[in-house]
């Protein structure tokens, strides 16, 4: 049950990965980014890491999303370049 639970999980990271490189939104993308970093967290918890775990959704889900959230919230979220319409 355990192992199907695990496997549950990191295909929930890959789709959350993916999501993360095909959204066209950088706002959606970091978010989709910053719940991989959460669910692998989950993973760890899951495999008997807790330590791992917690630094994990410390540093990698936590403090580099919010980030990588207020840059891009002060560089404009990435529309320099884009036409407005």
């Amino acid at each position: 049950m355990l192992e199907l639970l695990v496997i549950l999980v990191c295909g929930c990271i890959l789709i959350s990965g993916v999501l993360a490189v095909r959204l066209p939104n950088l706002m959606t993308a970091m978010v989709s980014s910053g719940l991989a970093s959460l669910l692998a967290a989950v993973s760890y918890v899951l495999l008997a890491a807790p330590d791992v775990a917690m630094a994990e959704a410390a540093i990698g889900s936590g403090l580099a999303t919010l980030i990588f959230l207020y840059a891009i919230r002060r560089t404009g979220g990435g529309d320099a370049g884009r036409e407005k319409e």
